[in-house]
């Protein structure tokens, strides 16, 4: 496989996470209206900077009630328009008719909130986020689950082992990967969320073993790890979404675009 087509597997996301330092940086406020102010700046932005992939911490919008979802949606909107993809960072996760709402809500085309892919969790079972994962599949959009994240918190439950012997993180990549072998066509766009930071030898796996599986990676840049080592640190075989957020954020509306291009240069380094 040659370096030039390793570097294609690799692309650069932009979390959009208005944390109130990342407002403050680039001059609003931590308000309804400052919130607005953000959302009106960040988009060209992310054009003059060419960013392919965004992903929207849900959150931070929610934080500011409805007026904060309200600019969520404008922003989403506007993203999609411009041909931005755009990944909803909002982690649902439930079972039955609470997960087939959820998955209208962020998946269904012509919703407020429709996204091209949607972060869920699994722990009420990979086979519980169904209704999601048809959906997405339906309308060509597609689905991150979390499988080996990198807060601290979560290693008791993520390392916990399976009856038939996986960690559970383990078990949920294995779950997607059955999942997408029984529905063709799906391959590309359902795959897995492990943090940068995290070693996967500790979950019991190695991403070598699902080829082809996308693979979102936060952890880069703020968080500690170094866009420079995202080859070494996830398997070539895998196309790899790797987030950057307040490290470019922070770098406010002068320095962003800037910062953007950096990012890119330490990933395909």
């Amino acid at each position: 496989m040659s370096a030039e087509h390793n570097r294609s597997l690799r692309t650069l996301c932009v979390g959009i996470d208005p944390h109130p330092s990342v407002l403050e940086a680039w001059g609003c406020a931590n308000s309804d209206a400052g919130l607005a102010s953000f959302v009106s700046r960040i988009v060209p932005g992310l054009v003059d900077s060419g960013v392919r992939v965004v992903k929207p911490q849900v959150a931070f919008f929610e934080r500011l009630g409805v007026a904060g979802m309200r600019q969520l949606a404008v922003l989403i909107g506007e993203l999609r328009a411009l041909g931005i993809v755009v990944i909803g960072d909002a982690k649902r996760g439930d079972i039955g008719s609470t997960m087939s709402g959820y998955a209208d809500a962020w998946l269904a085309p012509g919703s407020d909130f429709e996204v091209d892919f949607l972060t869920a969790v699994p722990y009420q079972g990979v086979g519980a986020l169904e209704p999601a994962l048809r959906l997405a599949a339906e309308h060509d959009k597609g689905v991150f689950v979390l499988a080996a994240t990198s807060n601290p918190e979560a290693g008791d439950t993520q390392k916990a082992r399976r009856a038939d012997g996986m960690s559970v993180a383990h078990g949920v990549v294995d779950d997607m990967s059955k999942w997408v072998l029984n529905n063709p066509g799906t391959r590309s766009r359902f795959g897995v969320v492990v943090g940068a930071t995290v070693s996967l030898s500790d979950f019991g796996f190695d991403m070598s073993d699902y080829p082809g599986m996308p693979i979102l990676s936060p952890g880069f840049g703020y968080q500690g790890a170094e866009l420079s080592q995202a080859s070494t640190l996830f398997p070539d075989t895998s196309p790899l979404f790797a987030v950057v957020a307040r490290s470019v954020l922070l770098a406010g509306e002068a320095g962003f675009t800037d910062a953007v291009r950096s990012a890119e240069g330490d990933l395909h380094s």
